[in-house]
């Protein structure tokens, strides 16, 4: 049954990271609440090997290309690249915002969390999750 109900919707899935249209800024565009007495923090830039640095460069080049991330070119805030590897040997490119986090405000209304969020799941007949294409490819 699921089989069958995945075929029949084959096109609403992305297949690739460029299938992945995103949200127009002009609907919405998420702003940082960073509390203006802060010096902004630039972290010490990190070497990598011949192998990390191809992975980043091919994931920066991917999504630069369909326009997850876009060039700046003074930055208040420089965050490193930490590479974590994936079971399939390939590498999954995340970002250091340690700094960031510190002086931004803890949000009031947090997510729930996730214990709570798959019980909540119990009897529905599917279930999706939006980042799952990055997390598991």
């Amino acid at each position: 049954m699921l089989v069958a109900f995945l075929q029949e919707n084959i096109s609403t899935f992305a297949w690739d990271a460029a299938d992945m249209c995103g949200i127009n800024p002009e609907v919405m565009v998420h702003r940082l609440n960073v509390d203006s007495s802060m010096r902004p923090i630039k972290q010490k830039k990190r070497v990598f090997g011949n192998e990390r640095s191809r992975a980043i460069k091919e994931e920066v080049e991917k999504v630069l290309k369909i326009n997850y991330i876009r060039l700046v070119q003074y930055p208040d805030w420089v965050a490193n690249v930490v590479l974590v590897p994936k079971a399939n040997g390939k590498w999954r490119m995340c970002i250091d915002f340690s700094y960031l986090n510190k002086v931004c405000p803890k949000d009031s209304y947090p997510l729930p969390r996730i214990d709570a969020l798959i019980d909540s799941t119990s009897g529905c007949e599917l279930m999706s999750f939006l980042d799952a294409f990055q997390g598991y490819n």
